[in-house]
């Protein structure tokens, strides 16, 4: 056995399992079950040309080089990325606990009570601070939030202004140049006129919509809104305001002004910089907006005993994302960044927070007024924690970086400075010394910090916030850790037993991939940093793209996009980027199959195309006549085809170059929803079946975790025609010689968690990497056939075998009173997280083993499920008091005095000998859906309500 191979630690099955998995799934060996799954005319013909493996010690040995490679320089850029102080014990507890990375979106509510509570304190931290009725459980940046917010101003014009058709929406020209450039993206084919100017000079015309503002400006200056607002509103004008949030803690809220809307970033709540990501961005509204507001919202709702319960709320619309209805195509939030931020609140509480905001401030004061006395003008006259002074930047800037300090430099003759939680004394009189010799003078140190402020009365916050408990009761590291640990307790993760949701690909995130990131040569360094200071992030981020550009059989690759519908939208975003350089701009019509996810329709809305919807077969499979047909009849507007592959069904259909084919005769292009790319590496890849960009899911297959719903990555691969359009950033150069605007706030996204994906790829290698894929077709073919008496599996390929996932149909339980739902809430009392439910077939579910899962979890799973269907058997429609009704069994129901149920306790809890060893027990009963929808509620209740 070679200890040194990590392909043998990240794939389940042994070799001696191998020829047991292979008489059950009825082939000879893994290359006939391959070539029974894949068909040969897309199969690739040499293996991919990537490096030998490293071990993990090598990798860690290399990971370590390239990160001595970056420049660590004390950076005041700001621009809305401020360095911060992660508390060692938020690192240690959350950020590297697989107990919360390794988590699911917590559709499940059962058994993710602990993230929902981390999350309702997410959204009350951002409810009080911004002022607002209501806020939701994360977005994906700050510019992406701005952009849902103009989206969301829009979709709520009253009557009048929709049949008039206002479509101007006025941007501050104070705002942060990525957001300009991402709105300026999103307003292109959403109708929407977009207006960049000074607000101090801006005409209250009926014609907008909307406004947005920067809070602080981009340069730090604070301006009074009152009278903006009022103006505002009297031409009934909504307003968004995109304020930083430490800010709010000495600032006046915006929602106190009345506005519409508040995003931001929680980045510099102990979020590392990580070179642009990933960071939890905030989006705040008012109630009447909810329903509006995209994204998650946690809400409060009880469980089937009346007892206290969290859940997603509207969660039908996150999942399904209202397909070509879509004003969002937002399916993704940034949990785990969230939940850090949540318990950075939590940790420091108001007190904290007001030292740290104060300390921030006074630094900036303090370090205006040594930089007066030197003779600088400086130019801002209300400010937080920004100064800027008329300076030569150019003399600036040559001695900054000699002493290895990074300021921002607008424009030849202005330098830019932003303060943040980790500048001290020492770092101010560092900064006074550059200054002091672009001068030529002489200036003394500080030796404390006097209490100098530059916020007037009239913008100070007087409002209390983080009044509720929780932020007020953890101040020692061991109450937090506490805490912490007994919200881990609630929830079900990795670290439990395999999650098998299908299109989700919840495999292992190994470790050694995942210590870099605690890294602080990694962690601290700017997006906007000088690209010669990031030597070790550009050779990682240039070599990812490499590899995954081999990957995929493409031409070029963009990591810019921050989820898989970033992703969609981006590639999209593309192909009408080309078109238009063709004289095809108005090709505007998507087809895209009837069992798609819900994100592509929406990400093809916002793309400006019109939706046409594609029929399956019987057998689950593209009806390719219908899809000749649809683009015969659009072929003059044919703009693309959106297909997912191997379909959502699980299966590679053998027609799919046959479809590419149709599309390209009739002048369109092929985007392959990259969903399912677990089922491809090393054996196909979408260059072989004829498509010409495909995004990929970095939090899928290439290993990134789930983090609970969030970091996600969804970079774009493109062929040779579209990569001149790969997205661009306006501060750092990135992105093809054509490329359309910024798709996210920062140049590479989320560049931290891609060191995560390079370590996968470089530890398992060609050989490692098809094998893995081959063992994904592996595990879901066995267990397949596991339960193929008791279970009928909706769709198979021509041969009879499924891809990497299955969907199995449970709607014929309904003649035993038994739903989907209540199968998926019985496998939680065999210690199992549910598969994916209902989707892409209502009362089905899809099981996705990945290749990380041995047999032997392989079997426990099988076995709970056979043992599900024999309760099935003994129920009856006419009896709802049965053990798959009441699922899941909680340890309070256990162990009461009283048991009404016409079954054992055992059979309750322990169905099988193997939960014993284990066993999970879930926080609530079932939640009450229903009651959640009916009784929103987003942000910590008052503690009288748990009495």
């Amino acid at each position: 056995m070679r200890t040194d191979s990590f392909a043998l630690r990240h794939i389940g099955p042994r070799e001696s399992e191998l020829k047991e998995m292979l008489d059950t799934i009825g082939v000879d060996s893994l290359d006939q079950l391959i070539y029974e799954t894949i068909p040969d005319d897309i199969r690739l013909k040499s293996p991919l040309n990537l490096p030998a493996a490293l071990s993990e010690n090598q990798y860690a040995e290399h990971i370590g080089q390239l990160a001595a490679k970056n420049k660590i320089f004390k950076t005041y850029i700001g621009l809305g990325y401020h360095q911060a102080i992660l508390p060692a014990v938020i690192q240690r507890n959350v950020l590297e606990n697989p107990g919360w990375y390794t988590a699911y979106t917590p559709y499940q509510a059962e058994i993710a009570q602990g993230r929902l509570e981390a999350l309702l304190n997410f959204q009350t931290m951002v409810s009080d601070l911004t002022g607002m009725e209501i806020a939701n459980a994360s977005l994906l940046d700050e510019s992406t939030a701005a952009a849902e917010a103009m989206a969301l101003l829009h979709a709520v014009r009253d009557r009048k202004q929709k049949k008039d058709d206002v479509n101007k929406f006025f941007v501050s020209e104070e705002t942060l140049p990525q957001t300009i450039s991402l709105l300026s993206t999103r307003a292109d084919f959403l109708g929407i006129d977009l207006v960049i100017g000074n607000h101090q000079e801006f005409e209250f015309s009926s014609e907008f919509f909307g406004v947005l503002l920067q809070y602080p400006g981009k340069y730090g200056q604070v301006h009074n809104y009152t009278e903006f607002v009022s103006q505002c509103k009297e031409a009934d004008i909504k307003i968004a305001v995109a304020a930083d949030i430490l800010s709010l803690v000495k600032l006046q809220a915006p929602g106190e002004l009345g506005v519409d809307v508040v995003v931001g970033t929680t980045q510099r709540f102990g979020i590392p910089l990580g070179y642009g990501g990933p960071h939890a961005a905030y989006f705040a509204t008012k109630e009447e907006y909810k329903r509006n507001l995209p994204g998650r919202i946690i809400g409060v709702t009880k469980d089937v005993d009346g007892n206290h319960a969290l859940r997603m709320a509207l969660q039908t619309r996150e999942q399904h994302i209202k397909r070509d209805k879509a004003t969002s195509n937002i399916c993704t939030a940034q949990v785990l960044l969230a939940v850090m931020a949540g318990m950075y609140a939590v940790y420091h509480g108001p007190d904290g927070l007001k030292y740290i905001a104060d300390t921030v401030h006074y630094s900036a004061t303090n370090l205006s007024a040594q930089l007066v006395k030197l003779g600088f003008e400086q130019i801002n006259t209300t400010y937080f924690d920004t100064v800027r002074f008329k300076a030569d930047s150019a003399a600036v800037k040559t001695i900054a970086e000699e002493n290895e300090i990074n300021f921002y430099y607008p424009d030849s003759e202005t330098v830019s400075i932003s303060i943040n939680e980790t500048t001290t004394l020492e770092d101010l009189n560092a900064i006074i010394a550059v200054f002091a010799e672009v001068a030529g003078k002489e200036c003394d140190s500080l030796v404390e910090l006097l209490e100098n402020e530059a916020i007037p009365k009239e913008l100070s916050r007087k409002t209390e916030f983080l009044t509720h408990d929780v932020f007020n009761s953890y101040r020692s590291e061991t109450e937090l850790m506490r805490y912490i640990k007994k919200l881990e307790r609630k929830d079900l993760s990795l670290t439990h037993s395999m999650i098998s949701l299908g299109s989700c690909t919840m495999k292992l995130n190994a470790a050694s991939e995942m210590l870099p990131l605690s890294n602080p040569q990694w962690g601290n360094i700017h997006p906007f940093a000088p690209v010669d200071q990031a030597e070790g992030y550009q050779i990682v981020l240039k070599r990812l793209e490499d590899q995954l550009t081999e990957i995929t059989g493409f031409s070029a690759t963009s990591l810019q996009p921050n989820s898989g519908a970033q992703g969609e939208y981006a590639g999209l975003m593309v192909i009408r980027a080309y078109q238009e350089s063709i004289g095809e701009g108005h090709r505007n019509i998507c087809l895209i199959p009837s069992s798609a996810h819900g994100t592509n329709p929406a990400s093809a809305v916002m793309a400006g195309m019109k939706v046409v919807v594609t029929k399956a077969s019987e057998n689950g499979n593209i009806d390719v006549d219908d899809l000749r047909e649809k683009a015969i009849k659009h072929k003059d507007n044919l703009a693309a085809l959106m297909v997912t592959y191997p379909s959502t069904h699980g299966v590679f259909e053998s027609a799919i170059k046959e479809i590419t084919q149709i599309i390209h005769n009739n002048g369109g292009q092929v985007y392959m929803d990259g969903a399912n790319m677990n089922a491809q590496v090393g054996l196909t890849n979408p260059g072989a079946i004829g498509a010409d960009v495909c995004h990929l899911n970095l939090h899928k297959t290439f290993a990134i975790p789930h983090g609970g719903g969030g970091p996600g990555v969804g970079p774009i691969c493109v062929a040779k025609q579209l990569a001149p359009f790969l997205p661009g950033n306006p501060v750092i150069k990135t992105g093809g010689e054509n490329a359309i605007g910024a798709i996210s706030s920062a140049p590479w996204g989320s560049a931290l968690v891609c060191l995560i994906s390079y370590g996968y790829i470089k530890m398992l290698g060609s050989k490692g990497l098809q094998k893995a894929t081959e063992h994904a077709i592996l595990n879901a073919n066995y267990v397949k056939e596991r339960l193929n008496e008791h279970y009928k599996t909706l769709y198979s390929g021509e041969r009879g075998r499924a891809a990497h996932e299955m969907i199995v149909d449970c709607r014929p339980f309904k003649a035993n009173g038994i739903e989907v739902s209540d199968i998926a809430k019985r496998l939680i009392d065999y210690g199992f997280h549910a598969p994916t439910v209902s989707f892409p077939v209502a009362g089905t579910v899809m099981i996705e083993p990945t290749e990380s899962e041995s047999k032997a979890e392989l079997d426990r799973f099988c076995d709970a499920l056979v043992s599900i269907r024999k309760e099935i058997s003994e129920t009856s429609a006419e009896e709802e008091n049965n053990v798959l009704k009441n699922a899941p069994h909680t340890l309070k129901m256990l162990t009461s005095d009283e048991w009404t149920f016409p079954y054992s306790r055992e059979k309750a809890a322990y169905p099988l000998d193997y939960i014993a060893e284990n066993k999970f027990w879930p926080g609530v009963r079932r939640v009450d859906e229903a009651f959640g929808d009916r009784n929103l509620m987003c942000t910590c209740p008052p503690t009288e309500d748990y009495a």
